[in-house]
């Protein structure tokens, strides 16, 4: 048996097993084919409206309302191509991201993409890595979290014929395990499919919102439709050519046909221009989450830090001792037989290796591998017991003495671990004789206080800080992103390694072990620096920030991290981590530079604000053709305008002003609800513009206006507030921003000069353009005073709320 298990599978048994099925093939139905991204693209609700409304002006003979046509096959062929290069991007990133396990393949350990292993393959299980399909341990021992299974955090012990359940993950330890099911009979496949989709109720607010817009504008357009045919046909007695373009020109203007468009296309090239970054999402929701964070939690190591660790120095633990007899060699020895013991794969072991290389091949009784909760680890030799891990839970009562040599080396940024000889349990029963022969290890608690452990050595650890560190959080400040620095190490560690990378308020610490739960909800606020934090605690800790209203990202590396990674708004993991936090995670840092985050709230940033912007002018012409529709059919008046006039106000008020502001960087902070936001801001416009046209269409039936006048004075009208909102949502101005407002404005002329017989721009009369000159002049002051007005409720509103988040 102990040979087929160090043999394992031949490749081509593994080639046959997986050709039969018996595969790990990922179940993962979340991408989209490129046949459901053209099906979304082409067979929606309002595409069908558009056809229905374009059938009917064909049958009118009103050809020359048919211009909103091309708009809306464009819309759909850019969305089409902007899901193709995005999808393109993720599968190839997918592909080399993959996650891999290490299998014994022929007698030797080979590396294995998930879903190339088969049933029975036996795999390699160390620290840090995720089970990927159900098992049972045929060799060596390991500590499981089962907490996304099971939601508890306890670590269980895994020995030899223990089952393990895929999605969980290894903590320490060293194992070999033969795979019992695999593919979709495993729990893995059901894990990963619940990570990467996101359901509805997760939605953003921004997604959620635009949602509402669109299902509100899809439910009003078919009864509004029905009643303005039945006004102008049946009740004014228009002929069916009339009837249809007036009609049509209403339900256009209703219809918000370009928002998804506008949300898919902003967010695809997001994801591309994040992908290029080397920044993997593993849902769009990040995107926003990101762009709203106050407040981002981060770990020390391999976010402030570099990954790598290196070992500055070993020292005796009481420096009056002479050296003279060469105890430091010898101490150096005796811990390179102690690592060479514990089966430990982490980075701080891997230092420990690179450093004390005089091993001697002494014979190891028992041991306990390190534990992030217990902060130790401990080994049995024949003739004594030594113990390797944090000072606090190592020297227990004995601390205090030696507390201000330790805080000396915290002070410059270096991470202690002491290195002790057990003597004794706590209760002073347990003694370990190597007189009497060796005598197993008591089982570990929270902490060895009241245990005699006698301290031989200190070993210092460093961390170079990361390259682009201070910069990164230089950035953070300034866009008003509060940093807290969440570390298993020693808080004194952890808050000078947090000053020397420019974090704020890096004195301010709290040492987690000494931290009762109910104090968490006081300290969250006001603690910039936490260390010696359990999983536990760091969960706690997201959730308290949370409470008091904070939007809260949470980076991390580690299995340690994961539970409060999914507590988090929005999880960030290093690719260099273990398979466990990257699978957590909502954003993978692909090359696992912090510094990309920058890129990532930047991103966010622009694309939340300017979609929010280009909303705004959408909802302006959806708000005021659904009021003038309405006021249109209760006042039993034609609507004034036609099909190509509402297409060519809308090409240079929203379509072109939106694609080219969507370009420019904005990095204000967001704030507030989406939908509300927009709302307030997009009254004004719509109420100037509903207004204006309504009295202007008043006027001229009582005075006799030519009704194609009144069209043609509605349309300018109609562009001129549009220009106003346009200028609004823009300032303060900047030369791109000028240009492109003057680039619309010539835009509109050329089109009503050139293109009249297009856009049904006629010659208008004196009388017309007197009135228009007249309303064109009242718009200004009327806009500037329901801005006020409306800026004023905002305002309101959202002290409201903040005091709500608050309380």
């Amino acid at each position: 048996m102990y040979e087929e298990i160090n043999v394992g599978l031949s490749t081509a048994k593994a080639k046959e097993l997986h050709a039969q099925g018996y595969g790990n093939t990922q179940v993962d139905n979340t991408a989209k084919t490129t046949a459901d991204i053209i099906k979304e693209n082409v067979f929606t609700y309002f595409n069908l409206i558009f056809l229905i409304m374009a059938i009917l002006l064909i049958v009118s003979g009103a050809f020359n309302s048919l211009t909103f046509l091309p708009v809306i096959i464009c819309n759909s062929l850019i969305g089409i191509a902007q899901e193709l290069k995005a999808k393109k991007v993720l599968d190839r990133l997918n592909v080399l991201n993959q996650s891999t396990a290490t299998a014994i393949r022929d007698g030797s350990e080979d590396i294995v993409s998930i879903d190339k292993l088969v049933l029975g393959d036996v795999v390699v299980l160390t620290a840090g890595s995720q089970i990927c399909a159900d098992a049972v341990v045929v060799e060596g021992e390991i500590a499981v979290n089962e907490a996304l299974l099971t939601g508890e955090a306890d670590e269980i012990i895994k020995g030899e014929g223990s089952e393990l359940m895929s999605g969980s993950f290894v903590v320490s330890g060293k194992c070999l395990a033969r795979l019992t099911k695999v593919g979709a009979d495993s729990y893995i496949s059901q894990l990963m499919l619940r990570a990467k989709k996101m359901p509805a109720s997760d939605q953003s607010d921004m997604v959620k919102s635009i949602n509402r817009i669109v299902i509100a504008a899809g439910i009003a357009i078919i009864p509004i439709g029905i009643a303005l045919f039945i006004q102008s046909f049946y009740i004014q007695g228009n002929s069916f050519a009339e009837t249809v373009p007036s009609v049509v020109a209403a339900l256009i203007g209703m219809i918000p046909e370009g928002l998804y468009l506008l949300l898919s296309i902003t967010l695809g090239l997001s994801t591309i221009r994040l992908a290029k970054d080397k920044v993997m999402l593993h849902d769009m929701r990040s995107i926003e989450t990101l762009a709203r964070v106050d407040t981002i939690c981060v770990d020390k190591t391999g976010t402030i830090t570099d990954n790598s660790m290196l070992v500055a120095d070993a020292v005796l633990a009481d420096p009056d001792i002479d050296d003279s007899e060469g105890k430091i060699q010898a101490v150096n020895t005796l811990i390179s037989d102690y690592i060479g013991c514990v089966p430990d794969d982490n980075i701080t072991m891997h230092a420990l290796e690179d450093y004390f290389k005089s091993a001697t091949g002494r014979t190891c009784i028992s041991f306990h591998a390190f534990s992030s909760r217990y902060k130790y680890s401990s080994v049995q030799f024949e003739d004594s017991t030594y113990v390797l891990g944090a000072p606090e839970f190592v020297l227990g009562g004995l601390y205090e003495s030696y507390s201000d040599r330790i805080n000396s080396f915290a002070q410059k940024g270096l991470r202690v671990l002491c290195f002790a000889r057990y003597y004794g349990g706590a209760d002073g029963t347990t003694v370990l004789d190597p007189v009497n022969g060796p005598v197993s290890l008591p089982v570990p608690q929270t902490s060895l206080d009241g245990a005699l452990n006698i301290p031989i050595a200190f070993v210092l650890l460093q961390n170079p800080i990361r390259e682009n560190a201070k910069e990164t959080f230089e950035f953070f400040r300034k866009q008003g992103v509060e940093v807290k620095v969440i570390s298993g190490d020693s808080p004194l560690t952890v808050s000078e390694v947090a000053k020397n990378a420019g974090i704020e308020n890096a004195d301010r610490y709290v040492d987690a072990s000494k931290m009762l739960d109910e104090d968490i909800p006081g300290l969250v606020e006001n603690t910039a620096v936490f260390g010696r934090v359990s999983p536990e605690q760091k969960q706690k800790i997201i959730n308290a920030l949370k409470k008091k209203g904070r939007t809260v990202a949470m980076t991390g590396d580690g299995v340690n991290d994961i539970l409060a990674m999914k507590d988090a708004d929005c999880s960030i993991a290093m690719a260099a981590g273990s398979d466990a936090a990257i699978q957590a995670a909502q954003v993978v840092l692909l090359d696992s530079d912090f510094s990309r985050m920058r890129g990532i709230v930047s991103e966010g940033r622009r694309n939340i604000n300017n979609i929010e912007r280009t909303a705004t002018l959408f909802l302006v012409k959806n708000i005021f053709s659904l009021l003038l529709a309405l006021f249109s059919i209760i006042s039993v008046l034609t609507y004034p305008l036609q099909p190509s006039q509402i297409t060519m106000v809308s090409l240079v008020n929203i379509g072109i002003p939106g694609f080219f502001l969507a370009m420019e960087p904005n990095n204000k902070r967001i704030q507030g609800h989406f939908l509300v936001k927009v709302l307030l801001k997009a009254m004004p416009a719509a109420l100037t513009d509903f207004f204006a046209i309504a009295a202007l269409v008043v006027f001229g039936n009582t005075f006799g206006v030519n009704p194609e006048d009144i069209s043609v004075a509605s349309t300018f009208l109609l562009a001129i507030v549009g220009f106003i909102i346009l200028a609004n949502i823009s300032a303060p101005f900047n030369a791109y921003r000028v240009k492109v407002l003057l680039g619309c404005i010539i835009g509109m002329m050329a089109g009503a000069f050139f293109f009249h017989d297009l856009f049904s721009i006629s010659y208008v009369s004196v009388e017309c353009i007197m009135l228009f000159v007249l309303f064109a002049i009242a718009t200004e002051p009327f806009m500037r005073y329901l801005t006020k007005i409306f800026t004023s409720i905002e305002k309101k509103i959202q002290k409201k709320a903040l005091i709500s988040d608050k309380i």
